[in-house]
């Protein structure tokens, strides 16, 4: 069974089928798909049932699992952060979106530093890494506050809406990561 975690002011629990109407709603406004490598605009009816269905066998298979991000002051839905796993490599790839009208209060920093952590000490991961679109610079920044270090950009590596985007990398492996705690 996914578990669940609890940060300072967020819940980090496995995805429920309740979650649909705000996952659609929240991923599918303009700004926030704009941002992702694999959000759809408009998000599609029964999209947000798949991803979770999909969460579901994925986390079974050993693949990797997605959260809900809940703020438990109000138990709302924020946003979702998740990780698919490479086994035999022993590394997963960060994926997160939150939101817009809770964008800027640190939200996202706080679990993916939760998120670094399982990774790392449940799951026994050696790296950690994540990709974002060059033009959003606050995905970055949660990378760098969590003490990811940039290690390169790709140019014009994927076409969104058309046009084609920069996406930058950051990675951290066991041994930064055990480092930066000290």
């Amino acid at each position: 069974m996914q578990p669940t975690f609890v940060t300072e002011r967020l819940m980090l629990r496995p995805l429920q089928l309740a979650d649909a109407p705000f996952i659609q709603k929240l991923a599918g406004e303009k700004d926030v798909a704009s941002t992702t490598l694999s959000i759809p605009h408009p998000y599609p009816d029964g999209a947000a049932e798949s991803f979770i269905a999909a969460n579901h066998e994925r986390y079974s298979k050993n693949l990797g699992s997605t959260f809900a991000l809940i703020l438990k002051e109000t138990n709302e839905l924020l946003g979702c952060a998740g990780m698919h796993i490479v086994s035999d490599y022993n590394r997963a790839e960060l994926g997160y979106w939150l939101g817009k009208p809770y964008w800027r209060h640190g939200y996202m920093t706080e679990a993916v530093q939760r998120m670094m952590e399982y990774g790392f000490n449940e799951l026994k991961l050696n790296r950690i890494w994540a990709a974002a679109l060059a033009r959003n610079p606050a995905s970055s920044a949660v990378m760098q506050k969590n003490g990811m270090k940039y290690e390169g950009k790709l140019v014009q590596h994927i076409k969104k809406w058309g046009e084609y985007e920069d996406l930058v990398y950051y990675g951290i492996t066991l041994s930064e990561y055990e480092t930066a705690l000290r």
